[in-house]
């Protein structure tokens, strides 16, 4: 069915998260960054977006997801919200706006879910950050808690990787799970790591799991949306794009560049319209600046 308006849904709420789970009906997550995207992922029945750290690569071009300021972050994250209102909006919380200081983090967190509209917020952590994850809770912010593979702690490790490759790196992530949904986490984002571990996880746990090069048993998979759509020269090895926009949408410009030079721009011209006193010999008006009101003008 064609979906001209986002209202034709009911909105989707951690309610309705919790319930797919529940069930085993599997939810959709996809990144989004701004409001014509998002619109158009609600029309396509996605249920979870989020506004990811990613943004610093795919908006900004920058190199590394630590890049992302905190106001940009929160500014597109509100444009999401009005672009998709009837899908749930997970906004990231960048490098640095959480690690530093329970306060300061509380308070980012806040701007998120006023500012910005979000629904949740998303934290890279592990078992030490519970009693931060806790306050959050306490104070009425849904949590997600992003284990596994943390792309914020990619210059410790020298880039970007899998995580949970050995029993004791397995362990490790189970616990940091177990312990943070224990502190009030209401959802779990598990990101590159062997289907094994989050097997672990997902019979250890009770809040909803996403998955991102994780398995396919979550009860949620997300991808970043130019992955899946075609628009990256790279994309990591759990992502199959379904579609090549990116070469589409280099057909197109060229295909403007042709018709720029060629003077074919196409659509509808705006006609000049004359005053019914105006006699068709006569000229329309035109205000003039004389040169010395110019120069006067440069002189300001």
């Amino acid at each position: 069915m064609a979906h001209s308006e986002s209202s034709v849904r009911e909105p989707v709420t951690l309610r309705t998260i919790r319930r797919m789970a529940r069930v085993g009906e599997p939810f959709a997550c996809l990144t989004s960054y701004d409001a014509v995207m998002a619109r158009w992922l609600e029309r396509a029945g996605v249920h979870v977006l989020l506004v990811g750290d990613t943004a610093a690569e795919m908006v900004l071009g920058f190199e590394r997801t630590i890049d992302m300021p905190l106001d940009v972050l929160i500014a597109l994250t509100a444009g999401v919200k009005r672009g998709a209102p009837n899908t749930l909006i997970m906004a990231d919380m960048p490098f640095l706006s959480y690690q530093a200081d329970d306060a300061e983090a509380l308070r980012n967190a806040g701007r998120f879910m006023t500012e910005g509209r979000a629904d949740v917020v998303k934290m890279e952590v592990d078992a030490s950050f519970a009693p931060l994850v806790r306050k959050m809770t306490r104070a009425g912010v849904p949590v997600c808690a992003h284990v596994g593979s943390r792309p914020q702690l990619a210059g410790l490790n020298g880039g970007y990787g899998s995580a949970g490759k050995t029993d004791r790196e397995a362990a490790s992530i189970l616990k940091d799970a177990i312990e943070l949904e224990k502190a009030g986490a209401v959802l779990l984002l598990v990101e590159a790591v062997p289907a094994e571990v989050t097997q672990r996880i997902l019979e250890a746990t009770t809040v909803p799991v996403i998955g991102i090069g994780a398995g396919t048993a979550c009860h949620g998979q997300v991808l970043v949306v130019q992955d899946l759509l075609g628009m990256n020269d790279h994309v990591p090895r759990f992502a199959e794009p379904v579609a090549r926009i990116g070469p589409a949408i280099e057909a197109a410009g060229r295909e403007w560049v042709r018709r720029v030079r060629a003077r074919e721009i196409g659509g509808a011209l705006y006609h000049l319209k004359r005053d019914e006193n105006t006699s068709q010999s006569e000229s329309p008006r035109v205000e003039t600046v004389t040169p010395a009101r110019k120069s006067k003008r440069r002189s300001k």
